[in-house]
């Protein structure tokens, strides 16, 4: 699963924070790291809730007194953390809780090894809510759409209205 981690992490997140200045490449790199946990025989440290606040640590950390630097990983945790909402991580208490209610992870009960079928709607659907994305924030607009390859930024003409400029 690929469009349904990426394009969902970054509509909820554009949505919740409502910020055209974080970086929501790095929002969708995080979305999907996990997954390369499994190609290379995971579930790890991205699985659990533990590794993201892991790196949202690292994150204040190395980057104190960087606030631009700071903005743009930030959304590197946000991403880990997306993961685990939409992939349902946090239905396997044993799995998110690890390693504080208990040692093993069963790879055969994590979300990502549903059905085939079940595994296409998902993929169908991120890609209906990446169409959609943008079309909301105007992606087909070659600036619009240059900011965010470049800059990971959203217009912020594009942004909501619970945010007004003084």
């Amino acid at each position: 699963m690929f469009f349904w981690f990426a394009a969902l992490s970054f509509v909820l997140v554009a949505l919740v924070f409502d910020s055209p200045v974080l970086d929501f490449r790095v929002v969708m790199l995080g979305s999907v790291l996990p997954v390369v946990e499994l190609l290379v025989g995971g579930p790890w440290a991205l699985h659990i809730l533990l590794g993201p606040l892991v790196v949202l640590v690292v994150v204040m950390l190395v980057t104190h007194r960087r606030r631009l630097v700071r903005r743009r990983w930030l959304g590197l945790p946000i991403g880990l953390l997306m993961y685990l909402v939409l992939d349902g991580a946090w239905l396997r208490t044993e799995l998110f809780w690890w390693p504080v209610l208990g040692v093993s992870v069963d790879s055969a009960d994590l979300p990502e090894f549903r059905p085939l079928g079940v595994l296409v709607i998902l993929e169908l659907v991120g890609l209906a809510v990446g169409a959609w994305a943008v079309r909301r924030y105007g992606l087909t607009d070659r600036q619009r759409l240059r900011l965010l390859c470049t800059q990971g930024r959203l217009d912020r003409a594009q942004m909501g209205t619970t945010r007004r400029r003084r």
